[in-house]
């Protein structure tokens, strides 16, 4: 076992965008009383020894000890100054840059194996994010696994696991090695990096062969009707020179055709989803004969009214998906990030359709600094 083992591991899941996008996912490794977690928002595609940060284990554990405050913000403040404060000694001189451990430190040090990988597959989601996906999952993996219901990240997720763990042990004798989180993915813990292969490569082929139904997204092009006079109005719409880019395939055909056609796809299912491509993607319903600047121009305005905030992805009926950034970069993974929620909302069938985030947990996501901090480490060049 070692910190090598770790980056190997973290590279192969995080390159491979079945299972991670951008700066999702995280992993971890014990080394006696260090804990060496990924730094957050950090692309475990390409991350190096660097990219994790050495947390003091005993320091962790003293935050199960202390009493924070009932307000969520005040809350996941002291807790992400008690996490900062758990960094070994020099841990702010060793990167060229000062990193902040993953959100789900605590959550990774209390599982009781020496290597965790958590990432956020659509196959797994279209579990995870279905409305049968509770019963299904107890059905295909019995005692083999927890469920938790929908938490916010952080401390308050990493209590439930940790109350849920205790439960398990105690009723089975061993701990539970698979954990599945309602709308946000799946930790895997094992004592061997073949451990956690076999655990993930299990997973998926269970629930591949449950899936009734795949997303088509043959015929892909970045090419539509009008898409030169959209990407123009909807650049216009967001100002301050933002890139608009463009992708039109089969699956997103069928979703944009009208906008119940859309509703699988209308919200968010992770908190990923969120910081890539927001939690409120916008269709627009093109009406023939009427000027198609003007709208786009309406149907923003009227987002913007409803939900406060700028979308990142706007659907067009009958002409495509349009990611909306500051940067090709931003664009790009807001598109990226859309193909994943459709991804989702077509293996979501097979478990009896899909179910998103209900709102206060989308609130919470939207106004949490430390998912603010996430995106725009991920976003750097």
């Amino acid at each position: 076992m070692s910190l090598q083992e770790l980056v190997d591991i973290s590279r192969y899941y995080g390159s491979n965008p079945e299972y991670v996008i951008a700066g999702g996912g995280n992993t971890s490794f014990k080394d006696g009383a260090t804990l060496f977690v990924k730094g957050s928002g950090t692309s475990l595609g390409d991350i190096g020894a660097e990219g994790f940060v050495r947390m003091d284990r005993a320091k962790l554990a003293h935050i199960w000890e202390k009493q924070y405050p009932k307000d969520a913000d005040e809350r996941e403040a002291a807790v992400l100054a008690d996490m900062m404060a758990a960094k070994l000694p020099g841990e702010e001189y060793r990167t060229k840059s000062p990193q902040r451990p993953s959100v789900e430190t605590l959550l990774h040090d209390i599982l009781p194996f020496a290597y965790v990988v958590h990432t956020h597959p659509a196959l797994v989601n279209g579990l995870t994010c279905s409305q049968d996906g509770e019963g299904a999952a107890k059905a295909l993996f019995g005692e083999g696994c927890i469920w938790i219901p929908i938490t916010n990240p952080g401390y308050i997720l990493s209590l439930v696991v940790k109350q849920a763990l205790d439960t398990y042990l105690a009723r089975n004798g061993k701990p539970a090695d698979i954990i599945f989180l309602q709308n946000h993915g799946v930790f895997v813990g094992a004592d061997s990096v073949e451990g956690i292969r076999a655990i993930y490569a299990k997973i998926l082929s269970v629930l591949e062969k449950k899936i009734t139904r795949k997303p088509d997204f043959s015929g892909k092009t970045r090419l539509c009707r009008d898409s030169e006079t959209i990407a123009q109005a909807l650049a216009a719409c967001a100002g301050q020179n933002p890139k608009v880019v463009l992708e039109q395939n089969a699956e997103f055909a069928r979703l944009t055709k009208t906008v119940a056609d859309f509703s699988p796809v209308s919200s968010a299912f992770t908190p990923d989803h969120i910081v890539y491509s927001g939690s409120d993607p916008l269709f627009i319903t093109i009406t023939d004969g009427d000027p198609l600047e003007d709208q786009i121009r309406d149907a923003w305005k009227g987002h913007l009214k409803k939900t406060g905030r700028p979308p990142k992805i706007a659907a067009v009926q009958g002409r495509g998906i349009f990611g909306i950034g500051a940067s090709e970069k931003t664009a790009s993974l807001a598109l990226e990030l859309f193909t994943d929620t459709a991804k989702v909302a077509a293996y979501s069938e097979s478990f009896g359709g899909p179910r998103f985030m209900t709102q206060d947990k989308i609130d919470f996501i939207n106004n949490w600094e430390v998912e603010r901090y996430r995106s725009q480490v991920a976003e750097k060049p």
